[in-house]
């Protein structure tokens, strides 16, 4: 039983919340309390490895480093390792909580930096609220680290903190929450600026809002070449001007000597207006008044100070940016801290400076700038990535940023004097950035950033009165990859959404009762035609529509009330494809595939649940298949047949079968690459790969087609067993319109991945 949260006002969600309290408890819990964990680079298989990691071995490097501190960098892992160090006194928006209670923060903080740059952190939560106290404790363990990032400290606190600690340490000391959102700001607005024909120097800024984030832009934007003379400043009683009472240091910093009183009166001409404040703080009227093609920033989270359709209401030459991710431009922190310190520590940086802030702006403008390649535009299907008034900043999973940012950094690194160990080559440099992050992390969010640009595809789910079903439709819904249909009894569904902590009402998801549904005779009539030479009598298939909500599903989807399905929560996987075959045609082959991500990998795995001992011809349309489909995601295929023999050796008749295979797919005109028959060590390795050079892959196969369908199915289920990785399906692909039939008892995370393949499936368009 969860226990009450306790009272605390929370920030006003969104309409585009896709997940319940619930839901979030249950991530941060199972399977697994937290989001990190540490794994050792070194085996630890034999006495001889436990000798070489820890005694006596282990005293070699530490003699080393006692002569010499920065040997640290080469024999422990301080070299890519960062803290994030928080005391709770801002999280997020709720305020000070404590110090525990910015562990959840933290350690997300920590897998941001894992996922998007590779750099390895960990959190440290420190229960003080004193200053002093604080920036001791931080600078007596600081040197454990390559770099530090401070988030979550309340303003005017964290100034002095970071300014102590970057004087105290060595290293580099980030607080993200000033500079972050100072940095995609000021790439933003070096953007923009050129699109409407305007310089940094000649530009009229105002900020609404004195906190950290924006006193920081303001600072690093005068940096970039914003003139002082031509900011004013704004908090909650007014513009900031010279001689006034009840500020702080900070804030008097960057006070001017202006008439201006009010934020209203400070807009009016202005040509950019950077809102970090509260939602609500900029009208219509403040908009209406700014100079020709103005620039607004309105960054305020959940919710904007001014939502971009009031802007456009009264401004259609307005440029505008966000904090959100439902709207384009979005200012996402996720974009600068991770390669930023990327970048700092490839280079063992003592500090990150000024400078490095400023060179990540110009490296993200410039990004933005570049020709957007098919990867990044696949994933937004529907609205083309072009540089302009809707696209000034880079999207947060354009896979280029982790090799184009870092170089910039590093290189003002070096020109500034920061820099242990300068990079000699920066093109080898980039390669080797390249390969460091794991590219299967990204597909799921490209796939999702893919179906909800497109057209909004139909998903009826078929088990629609099971709670975690229900749940799956509200967070599918929510998250807008699409319009979710229920199957089941109103009444029901209404009480497990109850039940769920959901209101019914509030969802506007449409519930459909086979039994009572208008639908029911055409449905019934339709599929009597179907199945009536196979042994069915009228009577059979009006039950089947009736009582069984995957005939009624399915009937659904074929007959165009519904675009693709979602079943398999209450039944077994053949059970529900018996049921959905006959109601759905088979196109040409239909087969199961497994995607299977792990560390620098997505392989795709078939067929996973179809074909029990496929003979040559099957094995080469399930090729043929499993390619087509790794297309339409948007990869190259590259497929191995694999066995256990290897071109013959030894011999035996699953091997004879994948060679004929191979044969078979010699004769067509097939546009990917194969190669069998090979064990998985000869399809993955390319160094195993140098003894046989009439191989025709050109590089690893991604696509793997497995001589049976126990090989793969338990191969891929194993390896989810044993850990490491994610195993994605098995997806059925090969039926006329799109049906995703989950595991038994699947859960929301489970149904919304099926949902959202079922609608990339059927929604999206490849061209040949």
């Amino acid at each position: 039983m969860r226990l009450p949260l306790p009272e605390i006002e929370m920030p006003e969600l969104t309409d585009k919340q896709t997940f319940s309290d619930d839901d979030a408890l249950e991530f941060h819990s199972d399977p697994t309390p937290g989001k990190i964990s540490m794994a050792p680079t070194k085996p630890m298989a034999t006495q001889r490895d436990l000798s070489l990691a820890y005694s006596p071995g282990v005293a070699v490097p530490v003699l080393a480093i006692a002569a010499d501190a920065d040997k640290a960098y080469d024999y422990t892992a301080k070299g890519n390792m960062v803290a994030v160090i928080s005391n709770g006194t801002a999280i997020l928006g709720l305020g000070n909580l404590g110090h525990m209670a910015s562990k959840p923060v933290m350690e997300g903080k920590s897998v941001l930096f894992k996922r998007f740059a590779d750099v390895d952190s960990f959190d440290v939560e420190v229960k003080t609220t004193d200053p002093d106290e604080f920036v001791t404790v931080v600078k007596n363990i600081g040197d454990t680290w390559g770099g530090i990032n401070l988030e979550d400290i309340k303003s005017p606190e964290c100034f002095e903190i970071e300014a102590q600690l970057q004087d105290l340490l060595d290293i580099p000391v980030f607080h993200d929450d000033q500079h972050g959102t100072a940095i995609i700001s000021t790439a933003g607005l070096i953007n923009a600026a050129h699109i409407v024909g305007k310089k940094l120097e000649d530009l009229k800024v105002v900020l609404s809002g004195a906190g950290a984030a924006g006193l920081s832009s303001i600072a690093l934007m005068k940096a970039a070449g914003v003139k002082a003379e031509n900011t004013v400043i704004c908090d909650r009683q007014g513009v900031i001007y010279k001689g006034r009472d009840n500020v702080s240091q900070w804030q008097a910093a960057h006070a001017t000597d202006t008439p201006l009183r009010t934020l209203a009166e400070a807009m009016v001409g202005a040509d950019v207006v950077l809102g970090l404040s509260a939602k609500g703080a900029i009208s219509k009227e403040m908009v209406a008044s700014m100079a020709p093609n103005p620039i607004i920033f309105a960054m305020a989270n959940p919710d904007p100070e001014i939502t971009p359709e009031d802007v456009k209401s009264v401004r259609s030459d307005a440029i505008i940016a966000t904090g959100r991710s439902d709207y384009v431009n979005q200012v996402n922190n996720v974009l600068a801290f991770p390669y930023l310190f990327r970048g700092a520590l490839d280079v063992r940086a003592r500090q990150i400076n000024h400078e490095m802030k400023i060179a990540c702006a110009h490296a993200l403008a410039a990004l933005a700038r570049e020709d957007v390649p098919d990867e990044v535009a696949a994933a937004y299907r529907g609205r083309k990535l072009k540089f302009g008034p809707e696209y000034i900043i880079p999207t947060p999973f354009d896979p280029r940023l982790i090799w184009y940012i870092p170089p910039f950094i590093a290189q003002t690194a070096m020109d500034t004097g920061v820099a242990r160990k300068p990079i000699k080559d920066m093109e080898a440099y980039r390669i080797s950035l390249r390969q460091r992050v794991d590219p299967s992390a990204a597909l799921m969010q490209k796939i999702q950033a893919s179906v909800r640009s497109g057209p909004k595809q139909r998903v009826v789910f078929a088990e629609g009165e099971e709670q975690v079903v229900i749940r799956a439709a509200w967070a599918f819904k929510q998250a807008d990859l699409g319009t979710p249909i229920l199957v089941g009894r109103e009444e029901l569904i209404r009480h497990n959404a109850a039940e769920a902590g959901l209101n019914f009402d509030e969802l506007g998801i449409q519930i459909m009762n086979a039994r009572v549904s208008d639908r029911n005779a055409e449905y019934v009539d339709w599929l009597y035609a179907r199945l009536q030479r196979r042994g069915y009598l009228r009577r059979d298939v009006q039950r089947m529509i009736n009582q069984d909500r995957n005939y009624f599903a399915a009937a659904m989807v074929a007959r165009g009330e519904a675009d693709c399905m979602v079943t398999g929560v209450t039944r077994n996987f053949n059970m529900a494809l018996k049921e959905v075959r006959r109601v759905l045609d088979v196109t040409d082959r239909m087969i199961g595939l497994s995607i299977l991500l792990a560390k620098g990998r997505t392989l795709f795995v078939a067929d996973t649940s179809i074909h029990e001992l496929p003979n040559a011809a099957e094995l080469a349309e399930i090729a043929v298949k499993a390619a087509a489909t790794v297309k339409k995601l948007g990869r190259k295929a590259r497929v191995a047949f694999l066995s256990y023999s290897t071109f013959g050796d030894p011999p035996g008749d699953r091997g004879e079968k994948v060679r004929e295979a191979i044969r078979i797919l010699d004769s067509m005109d097939v546009d990917f690459e194969y190669e069998g028959e090979m064990p998985p060590a000869l399809a993955l390795n390319s160094e195993a790969r140098a003894n046989y050079p009439f191989m025709r892959l050109t590089g690893d196969a991604n696509v793997l087609v497995m001589p049976a369908i126990h090989s793969a199915a338990i191969s891929t289920r194993l390896v989810q067993s044993l850990g490491g990785a994610t195993v994605i399906g098995p997806l059925l692909v090969g039926l006329e319109k799109s049906v995703q039939i989950v595991p038994l008892g699947a859960s929301v995370g489970e149904i919304i991945t099926a949902a959202t393949f079922a609608a990339y499936a059927e929604g999206v368009e490849v061209e040949d």
